[in-house]
């Protein structure tokens, strides 16, 4: 939960003022929850002279007793900016600032990006129907609250429209929470927040449950809230999107869970995780001002799913308790961009450059994937050009308004790295977002040369020829040459993910549905899980808060049916309550390695058909039996000799040398070595370019 106390005019701290919904420097949409703590045996009626102001304004009748030495108000009214909040009693004051943000955002995001599209009309809601036009160019739309529910019926599994809320059917189900029989019936609420369509979904029951309230929960809430987080990525910008991350799962809601999410957190209609992050503070706020705060909230998610949960989590640490994170990678912008633009350049040589000078294994070998398929599959190497101005622009975008290097070189240029302009500014040559992107020195296949599996002239041949990306993400036989100042942003404010923020103070219960094996190749590799377990080991020393958990692919990438990834959230909803519980002093980090539950362990499932069982052991790469079931091959960089954390954009350099090759090159071949890299080869052993630690959490673009 993300509060603040404010400081208390006197010493003794008995007046303490608590924003309970956010931050209070990000506070939006003029409304805040507040408690305000009394001096012990207070009592339980209010004395005439507690008193709260805001901006000298009495809001005192905003506030209700939580307890005998404790009031909790919704405060509204904010003006936008800075609002001061004072809380007096029995001649002592507590004093907190709130600045408020528009409800529309943004907060910490930067310029809202243009242009931008809304989609309300397209938005579906449980009963059909749509939200309709939006109101405004910021994509508004007016708040609906639907009820469904589920059936006794097995023939009818699906959640179903509620017609009345004021009478619940015959046939509605019940489930238990926490000891108390509920009917199952779920309050849907769909509006939207930072031009975001948001959904908050919960076990309530219209008939017999009070309105919503932050004071009183209602009988099916076992006061945790899980936040889900949407994959994709091309052609995620520009637009509002008309789906979220989901709220309506069974096997979630039913253990009296709530559920929230957004449009702008499905990166298959935002691919970038600062507008992300910001979407799910604004809606968290909401949900805490409507329902009260959670005692946890949990990420839950695949894919782009779980960029946004490792990188919300690192940079803006409070907004989540604990993540789940599925088919996982530690971002987008570089563990995956890296991993598919070196398959793309390679695909393109060995098909187009030096057709038939590789072998199907010598090529497979030089990838590092384990299924070669990888390499060719359409969300690898058409996937690959999220970093081209062309390639991806959603449908809703007017192809008139799009870029084209000829036609219209300055229209809208449907990229990551433009999508992300806020962070890396633009280059004041070309008016483009600046790229952190660079392969030069990368001795391409050189793990498949150390062992034999290609020659030198083979080698040779694949270094001279391979190339790089233009501007335009077009081929070119040059190297990919990065901009500096984008490497040094990339590291400093959490775009490429650092490990060492947020991410070291909370559980991570890392799931995978190995699919590294699938025949049509996949770009969900297993190598991903481990490039966030090193980076997480670099910056902080251990991964002792990382737990993987792997199974086959039976249930698809992440879904609730699977008994591991359910049985996840039952030990991640244990972690987090005993943590909860550990009352010392100890710094966060400590708390959460020492209350894992001792029942959670990693392993993987083996994959038998019917029945399979559980190999507890830990997952180190290359060792042990769930290595052997589920390999975690490299990507193309850890073949030329990069770690497994991925975590260089742009190598230091350094000059050949015949020690660094277990063979013999002849002078022909050694001249040729040294003309394909005439600055040096990458120096894996030192840090790269420009690369540095996390400038702080919270930071503002």
């Amino acid at each position: 939960m993300v509060s603040a106390c404010s400081n208390d005019d006197d010493d003794d701290g008995e007046v303490a003022v608590e924003v309970r919904s956010s931050r209070p420097d990000f506070v939006s949409g003029g409304n805040a929850l507040v408690d305000v703590a009394l001096p012990a045996g207070a009592g339980g009626a209010f004395a005439p002279d507690f008193k709260v102001t805001l901006n000298g304004n009495d809001v005192t009748s905003a506030f209700d007793e939580l307890s005998p030495d404790r009031r909790r108000g919704l405060v509204t009214g904010l003006a936008l900016g800075d609002n001061t909040l004072v809380a007096t009693f029995g001649g002592r004051s507590s004093t907190v600032v709130l600045k408020n943000h528009p409800i529309e955002g943004p907060m910490f995001s930067g310029p809202h990006e243009t242009p931008f599209f809304c989609q309300t009309d397209t938005f579906t809601l449980p009963d059909g129907s749509t939200l309709g036009p939006a109101l405004d160019a910021n994509c508004s739309a007016p708040t609906v609250v639907q009820y469904v529910y589920r059936t006794t019926s097995a023939s009818t599994p699906a959640f179903r429209p509620l017609a009345d809320p004021a009478q619940l059917p015959g046939d509605v189900a019940t489930v238990s929470v926490d000891g108390r029989e509920v009917p199952y019936v779920v309050r849907v609420e769909t509006g939207t927040i930072n031009r975001a369509i948001y959904q908050i979904s919960m076990l309530h029951d219209p008939a017999n449950d009070a309105e919503p309230s932050p004071t009183t929960a209602p009988r099916g809430w076992n006061e945790r809230l899980v936040y889900t987080f949407g994959g994709g990525c091309t052609g995620g910008w520009y637009r509002q999107g008309s789906t979220t991350g989901g709220v309506l799962d069974d096997n979630i809601l039913k253990q009296g869970y709530a559920m929230a999410s957004a449009s702008l957190n499905v990166f298959g209609n935002n691919c970038q995780d600062l507008s992300a992050a910001e979407t799910m503070a604004m809606v968290k706020e909401h949900f805490i001002e409507v329902w009260g705060p959670p005692r946890y909230t949990i990420g839950w998610g695949c894919s782009g799913g779980s960029y946004q949960q490792h990188q919300i989590a690192d940079n803006y640490p409070g907004l989540l308790d604990g993540i789940l994170p599925g088919c996982s990678f530690p971002e987008v912008g570089f563990a995956t961009v890296h991993s598919i633009t070196d398959a793309r350049l390679l695909n393109h040589y060995f098909t187009e450059t030096a057709p038939g000078l590789f072998s199907e294994e010598q090529q497979r070998q030089v990838t590092g994937f384990l299924n070669l398929e990888t390499m060719r599959t359409q969300t690898v190497n058409q996937g690959a050009l999220r970093i081209a101005p062309d390639a991806f622009c959603p449908a809703i975008l007017p192809v008139e308004m799009r870029y084209d290097p000829v036609s219209n070189p300055t229209g809208v240029r449907c990229s990551v790295q433009d999508h992300t302009v806020n962070v890396y500014g633009r280059d004041p040559d070309t008016g483009f977002a600046r790229r952190a992107l660079d392969n030069v020195g990368i001795q391409y296949g050189l793990g498949a040369l150390a062992n034999g599996t290609i020659s030198v002239d083979q080698f040779l041949d694949l270094n001279e020829k391979i190339g790089g990306y233009d501007v335009d993400a077009r081929f070119q036989p040059e190297r990919t040459v990065t901009d500096l100042q984008a490497t040094r942003v990339a590291y400093t404010s959490g775009r490429l993910t650092n490990g060492g923020g947020g991410l070291k103070d909370i559980p991570i219960i890392d799931y995978r549905a190995y699919s590294d094996d699938n025949p049509i190749g996949d770009i969900h590799l297993r190598y991903h899980s481990f490039s966030m377990r090193e980076r997480l080991v670099k910056a902080n020393g251990h991964a002792d808060n990382h737990v993987m958990l792997v199974e086959d692919f039976r249930y698809g990438y992440y879904s609730s049916a699977s008994p591991m990834l359910l049985g996840a959230l039952k030990s991640m909803d244990e972690w987090l309550a005993r943590i909860e519980a550990d009352t010392s002093d100890d710094p966060q980090s400590v708390k959460v390695v020492r209350n894992k539950p001792p029942t959670l362990v990693e392993g993987c499932l083996t994959r038998d058909p019917a029945a399979p069982t559980f190999i507890a052991e830990p997952q180190i790469r290359g060792q042990g039996q769930c290595e052997a079931l589920y390999p975690s091959s490299p990507a193309p960089r850890e073949v030329a000799g990069a770690d497994v954390a991925s975590d260089i954009i742009k190598c230091q350099l350094k000059p050949v040398s015949p020690d660094d090759y277990p063979m013999s090159f002849d002078s022909t071949q050694w001249a040729r070595l040294q003309a394909v890299f005439p600055t040096g080869v990458c120096d894996w052993s030192k840090p790269g370019v420009e690369q540095q630690g996390l400038a702080g959490t919270w930071q503002v673009f």
